[in-house]
Order: structure tokens, then C-alpha cells, then sequence
């Protein structure tokens, strides 16, 4: 399967990011998202920490996701508009980390997942027939399955809060996804509309765990 330069480029750069994070922790301190760095001013980690991860399989999976969907966005809305989806829900995945934590002192978290997240929703959209086979799963999976799951698997991360991963973050660069997606193809809101429903839902249980304090 040939890739995309800009996926390639994205790739990579994350790659280098994280292995001087891993090499150095002054540099990986410097760019993570801690949020009292940030609420001091040091906007720009609200990007940086979207290519350092905690580890290589932090790291391998995010990239993997990215490469099986990016594809798609790129092929269907080009490159420019695959970069801003996925640096835009970065950006919007730790904004709402931002929100959601602002409360606490000490917290950081790292990781790209929600640029990620972002565009495996955009890419949903664009394709909804999108079926992933998974080297452990013998048959295809839909892509819609694949991604509530994977938002599920992050209500469950951000309940247990055992690791640095912005499970958060998954959730806003889902939202970022979406509504880049339908501010550039709005006839997806009637083609679509019972699988937005679908990918809503767990965004509705976030927002549910907020407003019942069980988060």
C-alpha cells in the first residue's frame, strides 16, 4: 500500500519527537502537556505534546490507526486538509483535556491520539464502508465499530487514570474530526445521519460521566 508523503512526513517527525523525549526527559518536560504549564502561558504544548508519547508502543499504536485511516482523508480531501484535521484535533483534543482537568494541579499527558482520533472520524465519514482486518481478528472490522470502541476503551482510561496517556484528548480530536468533516462535505449530515448518531454515543457518555461527576 503506497502512502502518502504528508502521512510519511507525520510519521516521521513524530518518531524523531518521541525518541528525543524518550533520550531526554528535560526535553520531553519542556513540550508534554502539563497543565500548569500551559495555564501559565506555554500555549504551544497544546501541539508539541501531540508527537511525544510514553513509550514505543504508545507510539506504534497511534501511528498504525493513522496509517490504516489517513489514507483516506488524504485521497478524498488532499493533504491540506488532512493536516489541518489532524493538527487542528490535536490542538481541540487538548483544549478539551485543558477543560476537563483544569481543576488539578500536576497533570500532564502526552501522546497523538487526539489528531489521531480526528481523523479516523473524518475518514469514517468519507468512507463508511471501511472495514479494518486486523492481524489477531480473522474477519473485517467497520471502521464505526472500531472507532466507538476505541473511545469507549478511553472512557475507561480516563476513569482508571493509571498512565500519562491523554485518553481525554481522544475525545476532543473525535469532535474536531467530525465537524471539519461536515463543514467541508455538510451533505454528510443527511447522507450520515444514523452514523453520526452512532459515533455521537460515546461522546454522550463523556459528556454524561462529566455532568454526573463519575469521571
Amino acid at each position: 500500500m503506497d502512502i502518502a508523503p504528508i502521512i510519511l512526513v507525520i510519521l516521521v517527525a513524530t518518531g524523531l519527537v518521541t525518541y528525543k523525549g524518550l533520550q531526554d526527559y528535560s526535553f520531553f518536560s519542556k513540550y508534554n502537556f502539563d497543565l500548569d504549564r500551559i495555564r501559565k502561558g506555554e500555549l504551544y504544548r497544546l501541539i508539541t505534546s501531540g508527537f511525544l508519547h510514553v513509550d514505543w508502543m504508545h507510539f506504534a499504536f497511534n501511528m498504525f490507526t493513522l496509517y490504516m485511516f489517513a489514507g483516506i482523508v488524504v485521497a478524498i480531501s488532499g493533504s491540506f486538509y488532512f493536516i489541518l484535521i489532524y493538527m487542528l484535533s490535536i490542538a481541540i483534543g487538548n483544549i478539551l483535556t485543558y477543560q476537563l482537568y483544569q481543576k488539578r494541579t500536576q497533570y500532564y499527558a502526552v501522546g497523538a491520539s487526539g489528531g489521531v482520533t480526528g481523523v479516523v472520524y473524518a475518514s469514517i465519514l468519507l468512507y463508511p464502508d471501511l472495514k479494518l482486518y486486523l492481524f489477531f481478528i480473522p474477519i473485517g472490522i467497520k471502521g464505526y465499530i472500531f472507532a466507538i470502541a476505541y473511545l469507549l476503551y478511553s472512557l475507561y482510561g480516563m476513569k482508571k487514570n493509571s498512565d500519562n496517556i491523554g485518553h481525554a484528548a481522544h475525545f476532543g480530536g473525535a469532535i474536531g474530526g467530525l465537524v471539519l468533516t461536515l463543514v467541508r462535505y455538510p451533505m454528510l449530515l443527511q447522507q450520515q445521519a444514523f452514523l453520526i448518531f452512532l459515533l455521537l454515543i460515546p461522546i454522550a457518555l463523556l459528556l454524561l460521566m462529566v455532568r454526573t461527576n463519575k469521571l
